[in-house]
This record gives structure tokens, sequence and C-alpha cells, in this order.
């Protein structure tokens, strides 16, 4: 991006569109908590630890979603129809394998998995017939968001945003419905959000895939591209992938151990861990959808050539993106009274409620920041260094510290929950050096290669001139 007019084009353009459809995606899964919210502090607390589950499996599969955007982005700023259908394909297996594995587990054994995160039987028993229903949505869920990045990565945002929309009416009608019993139908409790779940990912999903058969575009999903591999394609995709794969795996597990330290919390500290996570959940989403958008540009931009342009994007969005969640998050923190009133809960989880939005407020951003600022990475090519870095910050800082909180000296819940995000500080210190170095540009496609010597020198000079500028400063 040569100005701000141009950044902030792109962000109107194409980041606040895939933002708000990211947002009504994670809405849609985040309706069930909110409606289950008149039926008690306990269908609350036990949905919120079906969702933790639900965050386990986004993190299994998420690798696979993440390495697509960097080859559908890069090969799509270089023409490449054939990278972008080999890339299709060999996610599509991938993606199917983890979201058939997990719909069986749910389906199968869901006391199993709710037992991992609580030892309480009257959330396991109010979730069990949830997760068998949840679990034949999870497929479903992992397709839709194959052919989402796909259409993200090729420009074409508003179709997304619409199935989105879609989805999330059909689920809040059913849930209305089947919750409470309306109309006629059965008071079906947590089992009835999960069919409205359930329903929302079908339409959602059968949506896009006619948009992406019937939608004119100069790249077409073609089936005799799909899974015509080579060795050298798989060998770079694999390359690129297992990483970022290695990062969402852990990442999920870290987080697993920080929700079973919360699961082991008093009821009311459950319930309000629930609650709060319906809110981070919303602010996640809309970041999440702008540094999707920030992978896309810059991935784009890696894959042309124009490697000076992600550089810019790559800062800008670092600094535009925690803004605006700081901005998000003090609304939230500021209306915690009638945003909290929506789940239920009693005058002690309200109480936790709003002291975490507040230590939120200030961790949000930095992770928001830190979150973009590993998207990028990914999209320009380089997807090692983000992943030592938030590994290694969330097991030798974060777990650590909560664990021994919660489970060992058994501290107060709210000073458990303010060691949770104790790694982002880590993080930003490192990755804010190593976004300014501009090392992490490593392009997949000829045209990116061609052009990577001549951005090296520029750095190498811009680097030269700022310590020069300084060294006379100080002179």
């Amino acid at each position: 991006m040569k100005n701000k007019k141009s950044f902030l084009y792109v962000m109107l353009t194409i980041a606040f569109p895939i933002a708000l459809q990211n947002l009504l995606t994670t809405t849609a899964s985040m309706v069930d908590t909110i409606m289950i919210g008149r039926l008690g502090e306990s269908c609350v607390a036990a949905v919120g630890i079906c969702s933790q589950i639900s965050s386990l499996f986004f993190s299994c599969y998420w690798g696979f979603a993440s390495a697509s955007i960097l080859f559908f982005s890069q090969y799509w700023g270089a023409d490449d129809e054939k990278g972008i259908n080999r890339t299709f394909g060999i996610t599509f297996i991938c993606m199917a394998i983890v979201g058939f594995a997990f719909a069986s587990l749910c389906i199968i054994r869901p006391e199993f998995l709710l037992g991992v995160y609580t030892d309480k039987e009257v959330f396991i028993q109010i979730g069990k017939p949830y997760m068998r229903i949840v679990g034949w949505a999870y497929p479903l869920q992992v397709f839709a968001v194959l052919i989402s990045f796909l259409l993200r990565s090729t420009e074409r945002v508003k179709a997304p945003l619409i199935c989105s929309i879609v989805g999330l009416v059909v689920n809040f009608c059913l849930n209305f419905v089947l919750i409470y019993g309306k109309f006629g139908a059965p008071k079906m409790g947590a089992a009835g959000a999960a069919v409205g779940t359930l329903a929302s990912a079908i339409i959602n999903l059968l949506l896009l895939f006619i948009y992406l058969m019937r939608s004119e575009c100069k790249v077409r999903i073609r089936l005799s591209q799909m899974f015509l591999f080579h060795g050298g394609f798989i060998r770079v995709y694999l390359a690129n992938a297992f990483p970022i794969l290695c990062n969402e795996l852990f990442y999920g597990v870290g987080q697993m151990l920080i929700n079973i330290v919360i699961g082991h919390q008093n009821e009311s500290a459950i319930a309000a861990m629930a609650a709060f996570r319906v809110c981070e959940g919303f602010v996640y989403a809309f970041f999440g959808g702008l540094s999707n958008a920030t992978s896309v540009v810059i991935g784009q931009s890696v894959g042309a050539g124009d490697h000076k342009g992600a550089y810019r994007f790559m800062k800008r969005s670092a600094l535009f993106c925690p803004a605006v969640t700081f901005g998000i998050v003090l609304i939230c923190a500021l209306l915690h009274e009638p945003l909290f009133g929506l789940f239920g809960l009693g005058d002690q989880a309200l109480r936790y409620g709003m002291y975490m939005l507040y230590i939120y407020l200030f961790f949000g951003a930095v992770r928001t920041c830190n979150y973009i600022m590993n998207e990028g990475y990914r999209a320009a090519g380089e997807t090692r260094v983000g992943t030592y870095v938030e590994i290694g910050g969330l097991f030798l800082v974060s777990v650590p510290a909560t664990w021994i909180a919660g489970m060992v000296l058994h501290l107060p819940f709210l000073a458990v929950f303010s060691f949770v995000y104790t790694d982002e500080l880590v993080r930003l210190a490192i990755e804010l050096a190593y976004t300014r170095s501009g090392k992490w540009v490593k392009p997949v496609t000829e045209a990116g290669r061609k052009t990577l010597p001549e951005f090296k020198d520029w750095l190498k000079n811009r680097n030269n001139r700022k310590r020069n500028a300084t060294s006379i400063k100080n002179n």
C-alpha cells in the first residue's frame, strides 16, 4: 500500500466485509449460549463448556485453513489457476479427516470430552445431547470455512457475508422455537440450540457451494485439477502447512489446559467465563476477520512481487487493528450490565464478568497486534517464527502460570484469570522486532521470487538510513 488512503480503502472494501462475515459465522455458534441464558446459570455454563470443545476442534482444522490462505492468495496474485485448485483439493482432504474424526467422537462419546473439561456431573448431563447433535455440524463447518477462504482470497467477499447472515437468521429462529417450545414445538432446551446450529451449518454450506459453482471468476474450481498432486507441490504445501498445523494444535491444547483450570472454579466463575467467552468471541471474530483480510492482501502482494506494499500494509495493520479491538472491548466494558444480563447470571457472576472485560481491555489489543503479525507472516510464506513465539509463550508463560494459580495455589478466580494472557506481552516484543526486519517475506511463486533481491536491498538501505539518522541525532 503506497499511502494511507489506499490502506483505508482496502480496509473498508475488503477487510470489513470479511470481518463482518467472520463475526456472523462466530455469532451463529454463540447464539446458543446467549439464548440458553433464560434457562439459568447451569445451562449457560454447560453450553459454554461445549463451546470450548468446539474451540479445540477449531484449533485442529485451522492450521490447514490458514495454510490455504497462504497459497490461495499468492497463487491468485500470480494468476495460477492450477495452484489454487491443487491447494483446494489437498486442503479439502485434510480438513475432511479432522471434521469427521471430531464428529465421530462427539456423537459416540460426548461424555468423555465433557469430562475432560469439568468435574461437575450436572454440566456433563446437560451437555451430552447438545454435543451429539452439534457433532453432525462439524464436517459441514470445515467445508464452509474452506469455501469461504477461497472466495475471500479471490476477492469475492460479499457472498460469504450474505450466506452467514442467512445462516444466523436460521439459527436464531430455530433456537427460539426449539429451546423454549414455541408454536407447538417440543421444549428441547440445550438440545434445541444444537438443532439450530446444525440447520444453520447445512444452509450456510449449501448457499456457499451454489455460489462457488455459479459465480463468474477468472479462476474456477475444476475437479480435474483438484487432485492432480505431484511430489514437489505436496512437499511445498506440507512444509508450509505443518508449522501452522502444529501452531494451532499446540495452541488448542494449551487453551484446553487453561479451560480445565477454569472448569474447576466455582459455578459462578464458570458461568461468567462462558458469558465472557461469547464477548471475547465477538471481538476475536472481528479482528480475526481483519487479520484474514490482511493475510489476503499481503499474500497477493507477495505472490505478485510487490514486497514493499506487503511490508507497508503489515505495519499499518499492526497499528490499526488493535485500535479497533480496543474500541470494541471498551464499548463492551461500558455496557457490561445489559450485556451480561442477557445470560441470566447471578450477582457474583456479573461482578466477575465486569472485571474480566476490564482486564481484557488491555490484553485484547495486544493480542490483536500479535495475531495480525503472525497471520501476515504466514501469508507471506514464513510459517515457523510465529509458531515458535506463540507456542513458546503459551507453554512457558501462560499455561504454567494459570495452572499454578488455579490448581496449586487456589487463588481467587479473577487472579487466576489475569494470568491467562500474560504470554501476549512477551510475544509482542519479539514480533514487533521481527516485523520491522522484513525477513518474513518468503514468496512461493516465481513472480515473487524474482523481486525478492530488490526488496532485500531496499530494506538494507532503509535500515542504514535510519541508523545514520539516529547517529546524527544522538551526536
